[in-house]
């Protein structure tokens, strides 16, 4: 790999053809749900959420009454 000499000034950036525009500058990117609201939780999500639930459930009545 080619190193570029530490003095100097940096290569220019160049937009990549094909790729997505750039992000506006700031320390946010824009939602498509909107600012300050989340994406509503799916069915998958919530099976995930109540087997973990469920797991640690037994996990803790096991232990308590093993």
């Amino acid at each position: 790999m080619r190193e570029r000499p530490h003095d100097g000034p940096l290569p220019t950036a160049r937009p990549v053809a094909g790729a997505r525009p750039p992000h506006p500058d700031g320390d946010r990117v824009p939602s498509p749900v909107g600012p300050g609201r989340r994406a509503p939780l799916t069915r998958r999500q919530y099976a995930y959420g109540l087997t973990v639930a469920l797991l640690v459930l037994v996990l803790l009545v096991v232990g308590i009454l093993g």
